[in-house]
């Protein structure tokens, strides 16, 4: 093994990129949010590289990438407080680049994973029980999912795919945040929505989850080459393909569409073609984008009705684009772009991996959930929320009003 000069500079590109997505995600639900809680919502995603990063640093990296126990776990003390994380390639994981620099890749990964949820359960969470949150979910249902996946788990070993985090990231952001609005429950002020307070602070955001995601995506490849390319093209014509679908079915159902359509159809694109980027032609990825923009959108329209109070829409937008693209792969991929192709058993596969993460993301949140909010104060009270989050908890404002 020898350390690839190219594709190290590539993942270190890729790697910021990543970086840059969780204060992306920070403007565009901070945009999105209510004027009196735009703080707050944003500190979720800051918050998260520090707290997350020491997870990852003592005990979360040897727990996801560390020697396999039983298909289920890797070994706590592999890699303990960056422990034989050095400059040398590892030989099962990105044998080109050091292994230092895929720790860092992947810790980008894990660092964004909860604040994708907090658009669903915007201003139910006080602080403390967003960092118990935080802390509880990231050992006990991030980390497993990806040790499953990408540590050699069991998941792996059944011939499952998951390229950049459709399951292991989307899937189970979007599905643990379906179950912390029906644990948390609604803000009595939710039928009056969400009022974004400045679309342009959200613009920003999507553009830099747009720019990110390039670098989430293509970086899976964890090398400068071919399927990089590839992942990285398929990216684009997943977001541009699942934007316009998104905006044709928004016209079709509601008569007009919006600039938060614009985004949010972007973004439904990305996160489906997340699962599938580097499995498929780029032919392909007009399919999904085209299938994203269709689904996710009747995923919305289904919790409207509903009267789930997703406050941003994680379920329809990331839970159920990520759960859709990983069962394409079954369909759609072609075994010259990485190996796997299209087939019955592939399509059995993804659909049974990405079920199953599913329903153990839904349920380990909610039991989580339900433990924290038995043991300590972990809801706003009512005025708190009336009064807005940031002025209550954090004593500072977005505005200043004079």
């Amino acid at each position: 093994m020898s350390i690839n000069s190219g594709d190290t500079a590539f993942m270190m590109l890729c790697t910021a990129m990543v970086c840059l997505m969780t204060p992306g995600l920070a403007f565009f639900y901070g945009g999105l949010a209510r004027k009196r809680s735009i703080l707050f919502i944003m500190m979720e995603s800051f918050i998260s590289m520090g707290i997350v990063t020491l997870i990852w640093m003592f005990g979360g990296f040897g727990l996801a990438f560390g020697k396999d126990i039983h298909g289920v776990i890797g070994r706590f003390t592999d890699y303990f407080g960056l422990a034989h994380v050095g400059l040398v390639p590892n030989a099962v994981h990105a044998a080109s680049i050091p292994f230092a620099l895929f720790f860092l890749f992947q810790l980008m990964f894990c660092v964004i994973t909860v604040p994708l949820m907090t658009g669903a359960f915007a201003e139910r969470l006080n602080l403390k029980g967003y960092i118990l949150l935080l802390i509880c979910w990231t050992i006990l249902v991030y980390i497993p999912v990806c040790h499953w996946v990408w540590g050699e788990g069991f998941l792996s070993k059944w011939g499952f795919v998951d390229f950049a985090g459709g399951t292991v990231i989307h899937t189970t952001a979007g599905f643990a945040a379906l179950a912390s609005i029906f644990v948390l429950g609604k803000r009595k002020v939710a039928k009056q929505g969400m009022h974004p307070n400045n679309l342009m602070a959200a613009a920003i955001g999507t553009g830099l989850l747009w720019f990110g995601w390039f670098g989430f995506n293509s970086g899976g490849a964890l090398s400068a080459g071919a399927l990089a390319t590839k992942a990285f093209t398929n990216t684009l014509v997943g977001l541009a393909s699942g934007m316009i679908a998104w905006l044709i079915m928004a016209k079709i159902l509601r008569g007009k569409i919006n600039f938060v359509d614009v985004m949010t159809g972007s973004v439904a694109g990305l996160a489906t073609i997340t699962p599938c980027a580097g499995y498929i032609a780029p032919s392909s990825a007009i399919i999904v984008g085209i299938v994203a923009g269709i689904i996710c959108n009747l995923a919305v329209g289904f919790r409207q009705k509903k009267g789930w109070d997703d406050a941003l829409d994680v379920w329809g937008v990331h839970g159920v684009g990520g759960f859709t693209g990983t069962i394409l792969i079954g369909l759609l991929a072609d075994k010259t772009v990485n190996g796997v192709g299209a087939s019955f058993h592939q399509l059995l596969v993804q659909v049974g991996g990405v079920v199953l993460t599913a329903i153990y993301a839904f349920v380990l949140t909610y039991v989580l959930l339900k433990i924290l909010g038995a043991v300590t104060q972990i809801k706003p009270t009512q005025k708190q929320i009336e009064e807005g989050l940031d002025k209550t908890l954090l004593e500072e404002t977005a505005y200043d009003k004079n």
